[in-house]
């Protein structure tokens, strides 16, 4: 699920190529906070979603063990990626919500590889789970972060998470081959509007670089 990156991205002596903050050596903090802030960091996360969903998709006689297998990998790839991305928010509310989102999708992705034998249904739940619960998160850093230049895109994928939710959790469980397909769908719906808002987040960057006035004292 996508997250909130904070204000409007800083320039200058704070940023670096492709937007992200520059890293004092030997500080991982820093380094860790210039990826995260990045917007090829968040196109990173939107693959890593819409990928699986598209195998879940084209590979038709999947069993359940692969099924499981690919859906705890897909959880625990992008809570690495949401733990980066706290690095990049300069607020603290949105450093708590991120970390929250991304120990979520670790402990998720746990289960699933922890026993890939279980069913559909318990799937379905720990999927749904995650989804509910991280698109409520990420509609709260959204609507909490001040001058946050892509809100309406995040907040859409945050209401794209919270039905996708809803949705996978409210459906019986007698066809884990519908249930199979519908976590599919979902997951491909997440990962384009997380493209969306990679797409915009790097807008914003260029547009904060181009009104940004360059130091005259800086090599050209």
């Amino acid at each position: 699920m996508t997250e909130s990156r904070g204000p409007t991205p800083h320039t200058g002596s704070e940023s670096g190529p492709g937007g992200t903050a520059s890293a004092s050596p030997g500080d991982p903090a820093e380094l860790l906070a210039g990826v995260g802030a990045s917007w090829t960091w968040l196109l990173g996360s939107a693959l890593a979603t819409l990928i699986p969903g598209i195998l879940i998709l084209v590979w038709p006689e999947e069993t359940l063990h692969v099924l499981a297998v690919l859906l705890g990998l897909y959880l625990l790839v992008i809570g690495g990626f949401r733990f980066v991305s706290v690095f990049g928010h300069r607020e603290q509310g949105d450093r708590i919500a991120g970390l929250l989102i991304a120990v979520l999708y670790v402990l998720a992705g746990v289960l699933c590889l922890r026993n890939p034998l279980q069913t559909i249904a318990a799937l379905s739940v720990i999927i749904g789970i995650v989804w509910l619960v991280s698109g409520v998160l990420t509609a709260y850093t959204a609507l909490a972060t001040r001058d946050l230049p892509h809100r309406g895109f995040v907040l859409c994928a945050a209401a794209i998470g919270v039905i996708a939710g809803i949705v996978v959790l409210a459906l019986p469980t007698e066809s884990a081959r519908a249930l199979t397909r519908l976590l599919g769908l979902w997951m491909i719906l997440i990962g384009l509007v997380e493209l969306a808002v990679a797409f915009t987040w790097r807008s914003a960057l260029r547009r904060a670089l181009a009104v940004t006035p360059r130091d005259p004292a800086s090599p050209i």
